[in-house]
């Protein structure tokens, strides 16, 4: 499978999305070695590039990006924002600062150097049950808008490619994409703004993605959960 995007509207999609390819960040010490971040060459979004993406009936919700309007936070706190969308189990990670201005925003903890974008792996999945994993539900607490990037290219397609005759029992990795790029592969990837009050749910352990606040001139708080939910939970805003 490879990126699904739902929509209803496709001009609203095409105002916010446009799209790269990616390469390989070279002698950057912002970057970890080997990091993958978009090429900066952004294009509008054509109407075919939406049609490929568009959601098919067999499309599973555990695979699928939603650009969303989340519930306004309350006065129990952030922890408790997903407790009424259906999952008892959510998982609140938190949040994370993104300063005005960056490519990509997650850092590896240990140093503070970007990794560039990645692939999640909390639930630890194997190849053949990476589909099935949890989504992340992410809003943007502003002051500034930002984006979330999301790659073409599921992690089983790459995994496959990377370990042709021993992918089964693999478990699909950020190490696996960066192989795939600097192969020379090439990889699609999607940018969609997201304004301070929006959010979206997205495979992060099926795709890769990162946040970005590139020609933003403004800093950007995101909060996250992981959970399970349905398609259509949390209203469109596309």
């Amino acid at each position: 499978m490879s990126l699904h995007i739902a929509f209803n509207n496709l001009a609203a999609l095409r105002e916010r999305c446009e799209t790269a390819t990616v390469r390989t960040a070279k002698q950057d010490p912002a970057y970890e070695e080997e990091s993958v971040v978009p090429s900066g060459l952004w294009q509008p979004l054509r109407e075919a590039d939406c049609l490929s993406q568009a959601v098919r009936a067999w499309t599973p919700a555990t695979t699928l990006v939603e650009i969303v309007r989340p519930p306004a936070p309350s006065k129990e706190g952030l922890e408790h924002l997903a407790r009424p969308l259906g999952d008892v189990d959510a998982q609140y990670l938190g949040q994370a600062l993104s300063k005005p201005n960056m490519i990509t925003t997650t850092e590896n903890y240990r140093d503070g150097r970007l990794i560039g974008l990645h692939l999640d792996n909390w639930d630890k999945l194997i190849y053949g049950q990476r589909p099935r994993g949890r989504r992340r539900l992410a809003v943007n607490l502003g002051p500034g808008s930002r984006y979330l990037i999301v790659g073409a290219l599921d992690a089983q397609g790459v995994c496959r490619a990377v370990h042709p005759g021993d992918y089964v029992y693999r478990y699909p990795s950020t190490d696996d994409y960066r192989k795939h790029v600097a192969a020379g592969h090439p990889i699609r990837v999607y940018r969609i703004r997201l304004a301070p009050g929006e959010g979206y749910i997205a495979p992060t352990e099926y795709l890769l993605h990162d946040g970005s606040t590139e020609g933003q001139d403004h800093p950007s708080v995101a909060a996250f959960w992981l959970g399970r939910w349905a398609s259509g939970t949390l209203p469109s805003l596309i």
